[in-house]
């Protein structure tokens, strides 16, 4: 079936259009959550009277066409309330990240001009208390939870809603969404510029609504898919592809519970599609691998020759056609091996979506070996998001696909992959100039280096930027970091990595001198730099360090481990430029076998968040 409404141009046009098609089915739902243990589920017609009764309280409150109401929640059904209500009024929502410390979240509050936030709990609510004051745009807070005790100016979600409803009770026709336009901002999502402040993305409802038609004639969906979701709401990925584009096709959403309880979620909720990052994949084969490992010899052979038949299977369907007697060794691993562990997935899965990072080859090759299809995507939050991903019919590992419908690709004569179409955002909100450097001549430029093959899938090949992406899709300024760490007497240099990887390190020249002064002065056997910065309590100082500038930053931008360098990095050596900036790709290279061990073992300074 695809779309059920086609034509919508705005999304309160696509909420109320879904919410009118399955009015009164109670047997269809657009959301499930977990409940004592047991996925309950949403009715259209109870999320839809929720919407309206919300919204009615927000415009009630003061909230008009083109204000900004922010949102600071973790993925919950009263994230997508808050935003269909807010959206619905022709108000913009500002999604922040739930993790994000109370100092960004007064920057983006303070930034946006927000009237007011809708927050999930009381450690959400208690960030958002602490900075209030110095907020004078914010009015009013409502809260998803139940309040311990009652605070002015912060409202229950429950008495928000019974407040609309009775509004909606005496005047029926409260709210409208007749002064909304297409070009009016859906939203501001702020994501990590390379000087450190987060910049506000502004989508627009026609940026958004073009890019889930534009996915949606390449995902199909329907009212038979269902899907798990874990990505978070405030990312433009699972916004627009996990959220809007299922709700759209009539799919059902499952909420996990967290993303440790991912597994046993899949098996419960039996998705038909998932949209993931790659650092899922990794922990889902070596999960698979672990169990193999525990079966008898005989198991182990079997999976071993299954997957060696899925790898020549797929690599001579890439050629052409496989063989007749592949085929047929092919399909009674099917049903030996893939279907056993296409069950972990609950039995029903089509393909996962896979965007936010490099996915590795191969991972892709993997798990397409034994019968899982990945479909590896791009876009950046700036696209709404998604630019590129790879066909069903057609998956070429190590690329990102051809464009998706109304996309136009090119690459510029530096390398530089350009974008034009309607899901390019508005602006930059409040910077004209950052705006005009990424748009002009008619083009976005995404600041990443890429090359189309003969068939016009795109490869990545390398990042213009600075910025570093980690496995798990976060996009993260290192400059900030390394600016905090080198604030420290005993750092003379310092380099944050992790592109691609699932979380932060820094390799950190120390200031000799003021070590070898603490050495001393602590009696200390050292005699060479190797000894120096090996011992136990020379290490501690760079570990209290960390934990100290931790604090001032967002979970995903919080340095775990360390290398203390013997060398600094000089225009000498070749790590630095002439105008002595980091040559960070060379100090990389050099140092791979270093930081790879970082990696290697997962006890970090402090367990992730």
């Amino acid at each position: 079936m695809g779309l059920i409404y086609p034509d919508f141009q705005t999304l309160p046009e696509l909420f109320t259009s879904v919410f009118r098609h399955y009015k009164k089915q109670q047997k269809k739902f657009p959301l499930a959550r977990k409940v004592n243990g047991t996925y309950e589920t949403i009715s259209y017609d109870s999320l839809s009277e929720d919407v309206s009764a919300l919204a009615a309280f927000l415009k009630h409150k003061g909230i008009e066409r083109k204000d900004r109401v922010a949102i600071l929640s973790e993925n919950r059904p009263g994230w997508y309330l808050a935003d269909m209500a807010i959206l619905s009024i022709g108000a913009a929502d500002v999604p922040l990240y739930p993790s994000l410390p109370p100092v960004q979240i007064e920057y983006i509050l303070k930034d946006s001009g927000s009237k007011a936030i809708i927050v999930s709990n009381m450690l959400q609510l208690g960030k958002v208390l602490s900075i209030w004051q110095n907020l004078p745009d914010l009015e009013f807070i409502i809260v998803m939870n139940r309040l311990d005790e009652k605070v002015d100016s912060v409202t229950e979600l429950s008495e928000a809603k019974k407040t609309g409803l009775a509004l909606l009770d005496s005047t029926p026709d409260y709210i409208s969404y007749t002064m909304l336009k297409p070009d009016d901002i859906a939203t501001i999502i702020y994501t990590s510029g390379t000087t450190g402040l987060p910049k506000g993305v502004m989508l627009t409802h026609r940026n958004i609504c073009e890019n889930v038609k534009s996915c949606s004639s390449i995902i199909r969906l329907d009212e038979s898919d269902r899907s798990l979701s874990f990505l978070p709401l405030s990312h433009s990925y699972e916004r627009t592809g996990g959220y809007y584009l299922l709700f759209a096709c009539g799919a059902q959403i499952y909420l996990a519970e967290s993303i440790e309880t991912v597994s046993l979620n899949i098996a419960e909720a039996r998705p038909t599609i998932i949209f993931t990052v790659p650092r899922l994949f990794d922990r889902i084969k070596a999960n698979i691998l672990k169990q193999i490992e525990n079966q008898s010899p005989v198991k182990q052979k079997i999976f071993k020759w299954a997957y060696d038949a899925g790898t020549a299977y797929h690599k001579q369907d890439r050629a052409g056609k496989p063989g007749v007697l592949l085929a047929v060794q092919h399909s009674l691993a099917n049903k030996l091996v893939y279907s056993k562990i296409q069950e972990k997935f609950g039995g029903h899965l089509r393909y996962f979506v896979s965007g936010g990072a490099a996915l590795p080859i191969k991972v892709g090759e993997f798990f397409q070996a034994l019968g899982i299809v990945i479909l590896e995507g791009y876009g950046l939050t700036e696209t709404s998001p998604v630019t590129n991903v790879n066909r069903p019919e057609k998956v070429k590992f190590g690329t990102v696909g051809p464009v998706v419908d109304n996309v136009e690709v090119t690459i510029d004569t530096d390398g530089e992959i350009l974008f034009k179409g309607p899901n390019i955002m508005k602006g930059y909100w409040n910077d004209e100039e950052a705006t005009k450097e990424v748009i002009y001549d008619g083009w976005f430029h995404t600041g990443d280096i890429g090359e189309l093959d003969e068939d016009g899938y795109l490869k990545i090949t390398d990042r213009k930027k600075h910025i570093i992406v980690t496995s798990g899709g976060k996009n993260i300024a290192p400059l900030p970091i390394e600016q905090l760490i080198a604030e420290n007497n005993y750092v003379e240099q310092v380099m944050v990595a992790g592109e691609k990887k699932p979380f932060l390190v820094a390799l950190i020249v120390p200031n000799f001198s003021e070590l070898e002064s603490f050495a001393e002065e602590r009696q200390l056997n050292w005699t060479t730099k190797s000894d120096l910065v090996e011992l136990k309590q020379v290490r501690q100082i760079y570990e209290s360090l960390l934990r100290n500038i931790s604090r001032q930053l967002a979970a995903h931008e919080k340095v775990r481990k360390f290398l203390l360098m013997q060398d600094p990095f000089t225009i000498e050596n070749g790590y630095m430029t002439p105008t002595l900036k980091l040559k960070r790709k060379s100090i990389s290279m050099a140092f791979q076998k270093e930081i790879d061990s970082l990696y290697s073992t997962m006890n970090t300074l402090y367990n992730s968040d």
